[in-house]
C-alpha cells in the first residue's frame, strides 16, 4: 500500500438482496461516550481503563467482564450499565459519515436490513433513539448469541432474520472492527471495512471484500427484481 494508503479504487458497482450493520463505528461513532464509560467502571471496580480500552472496541462487554470482573459478568449488569451509556454521554456520540443516508436509501426501496452488534438491547435502542436514527425490523445484540465476533453465529443469526441463511453471499456486512470483519466473511458474506476505529493494516489484515474510510463511499444506485445496487467509491486499492 505505499507510506499512505491509496483509497483511488475506481468505482464499482454490485447488487445484494440484503445488508447487515455493525453498530458502533459502523452507524455511529460513540468512542468518546465509551472511553468514558470504561473509565468510570473502571474507576468503580478499582481496574486500569487504559488496559481495558486495549481490546474493548467491538467486543462484547460481558466477554471483557468475564477476564477482568468475574462477578460482575452476567447480564443483569451488563445490560444496566450500557443502557446508562447514551443516557450519560448522548452528546458525546456522532454519525459516522454516510450511515444515516445509506440506511434511508435502503428503506426507500424496501431492501432488508438489520443490525447485528456487540452491544446490548438496551445500548443500542438507547444510541437509535438519542440520534433520531431508523430502527430496522430486526436486530441481533450481544444477548442473542453465546460467543460473539470474531464467532460468525452472530452473522448467521442476522442472515437467519433476513431469510438469507441459504445466500450468505447475496448479503453485505458494513463492519469496521477486525474481530466483526472476520465474522461476516467467516459467515459467508461479502464485506466492506470501515477504518474509522482500526488503522487500515488492520482492516485490511481481517480480509474484507472492500475497504473504505466511512459510508459516505457506499451509495445506492437503483434497486428492484429483490436487489439493491450500491456504488462503492474511493475504496483502498487492495
Amino acid at each position: 500500500m505505499g507510506s499512505l494508503p491509496d483509497y483511488t479504487q475506481p468505482p464499482q458497482q454490485v447488487s445484494f438482496s440484503g445488508f447487515l450493520f455493525d453498530m458502533d463505528g459502523t452507524i455511529i461513532d460513540s468512542t468518546t461516550a465509551i472511553v468514558k464509560h470504561w473509565h468510570k467502571t473502571a474507576k468503580e471496580l478499582g481496574l486500569d481503563p487504559v488496559e481495558i480500552l486495549k481490546t474493548s472496541h467491538g467486543r462484547r462487554s460481558i466477554d471483557i467482564f468475564k477476564i477482568i470482573a468475574p462477578h460482575k459478568a452476567n447480564w443483569e449488569y451488563v445490560k444496566e450499565v450500557e443502557g446508562q451509556l447514551p443516557l450519560l454521554y448522548g452528546d458525546d456520540a456522532t454519525e459516522i459519515p454516510g450511515a444515516r443516508a445509506l440506511i434511508d436509501s435502503l428503506i426507500a426501496r424496501s431492501a432488508p436490513w438489520a443490525i447485528v452488534t456487540s452491544g446490548t438491547a438496551p445500548l443500542v435502542s438507547g444510541w437509535l433513539s438519542r440520534l433520531s436514527l431508523a430502527i430496522p425490523q430486526h436486530v441481533v445484540t450481544a444477548e442473542s448469541v453465546e460467543n460473539g465476533k470474531p464467532d460468525p453465529t452472530c452473522y448467521r443469526l442476522g442472515l437467519e432474520k433476513l431469510g438469507f441463511s441459504d445466500r450468505p453471499e447475496d448479503v453485505l456486512v458494513l463492519e469496521d472492527a477486525p474481530s466483526g470483519i472476520k465474522a461476516g466473511k467467516a459467515a459467508g458474506c461479502k464485506v466492506v471495512g470501515l477504518v474509522t476505529s482500526h488503522t487500515v493494516e488492520q482492516v485490511v489484515a481481517a480480509g474484507p471484500d472492500w475497504v473504505v474510510k466511512d459510508l459516505n463511499s457506499v451509495r445506492v444506485v437503483e434497486g428492484g427484481d429483490g436487489k439493491v445496487t450500491v456504488e462503492i467509491l474511493d475504496a483502498l486499492r487492495l
